[in-house]
């Protein structure tokens, strides 16, 4: 088993960052300053097959928007920190909430705003677009680019790991 694997076996909670992530990045506003994202439907489905195999999933963003909100809802997200200037703040308040070691816990970033909670975790991830500092400081980087697979395919690569994978794909061939 490689090291990533040995880490991603420990997982208990995956925190996402959104923009650059969760979307390609890009931000699209209104004429009357609303905000307006594009999710990858398939990043949703791998989060929602982590969480049905028993890992929590949580959102960690500098922005607030309604979107995300409801994207979250959407997809049962129940830890949601938007408008976070320090992410190290919402990170220890997630980790004593959840009763969790820093061991347990994934997350996924592509900026340097990341950093501070990727250097603490158990297993960092980063998108295939990232800041070169952050690719650097990364234990798996995916061979996607941020809102065009790369959480699925993390979702995916901690389920293989757990074992959970497998299992959950044959469900849908039954």
């Amino acid at each position: 088993m490689s090291d990533v694997s040995t880490k991603a076996a420990d997982i208990k909670l995956v925190i996402f960052d959104v923009d650059g992530v969760l979307t390609n990045g890009g931000l699209f506003f209104g004429d009357s300053g609303e905000e307006y994202k594009m999710f990858n439907s398939k990043d949703g489905h791998g989060m929602k097959m982590l969480q049905d195999s028993g890992v929590h999933i949580a959102i960690i963003t500098g922005r607030s928007s309604n979107v995300v909100t409801q994207r979250m809802i959407n997809l049962g997200v129940e830890h949601v920190f938007q408008g976070v200037a320090d992410k190290n703040i919402a990170y220890q308040e997630l980790k004593a909430q959840l009763g969790i070691n820093d061991s347990n816990i994934a997350y996924m970033g592509d900026d340097v705003i990341d950093l501070p909670v990727m250097t603490k975790v158990g297993l960092s991830m980063a998108v295939a677009d990232a800041h070169s500092v952050v690719i650097e400081n990364a234990d798996w980087t995916s061979q996607y680019k941020g809102g065009h697979g790369a959480a699925r395919e993390a979702c995916e690569m901690i389920m293989q790991a757990q074992g959970t994978l497998a299992p959950m794909i044959k469900g849908y061939l039954s």
